[in-house]
């Protein structure tokens, strides 16, 4: 059986990108080489889920058994209808380079983010690696709470960075 994890966290990023992306590069090189995590989950939203992916296909080169699978909500073009040139770009650039992509969704509605949600966290084995500021509601609340609910390992790098700084 592999080792697996999902990502989930904001869109919006309280802190410099750079800095949260080192930090979480550094969280996943210890989960593959420490705990044989290969198999990472992303839902393609901007902010950390763009990062957290574009981390994983860093590691890629150190780590060739690792895998990226993204699991998103409605079409490309549906999901990015609104995002900048620069989130279409990075977005493509993941997207090109995911080992596996399953949409849950043809189109938008209302609950196909959740949906996806609920996704990521079934295909989870073992931990969810977010960016979580304690807001009670939204999808990557609704998120932590079902990976808590399963019984995945939760790793806040929201958390993290108060202690980093």
């Amino acid at each position: 059986m592999y080792k697996s994890a999902c990502f989930t966290g904001h869109r919006e990023i309280s802190e410099n990108p750079k800095k949260l992306s080192e930090r979480l590069y550094n969280v996943l090189e210890k989960l593959i080489a420490e705990e044989g995590i290969t198999d990472f989950y992303a839902g393609g939203a901007c902010g950390f889920d763009t990062i957290a992916a574009m981390d994983v296909l860093k590691l890629r080169s150190k780590y060739p058994e690792v895998k990226l699978h993204l699991v998103l909500p409605c079409s490309n073009e549906e999901q990015t209808r609104n995002w900048t040139p620069t989130q279409k770009y990075d977005f493509k650039s993941v997207l090109s380079r995911a080992d596996s992509i399953e949409y849950t969704s043809e189109r938008f509605f209302k609950g196909c983010m959740g949906k996806r949600n609920a996704r990521l966290v079934e295909c989870a084995a073992d931990y969810c690696i977010c960016y979580y500021d304690k807001q009670k509601q939204g999808g990557t609340a609704q998120t932590v709470r079902m990976s808590q609910e399963k019984g995945l390992k939760v790793v806040n790098l929201y958390e993290c960075k108060k202690s980093n700084r």
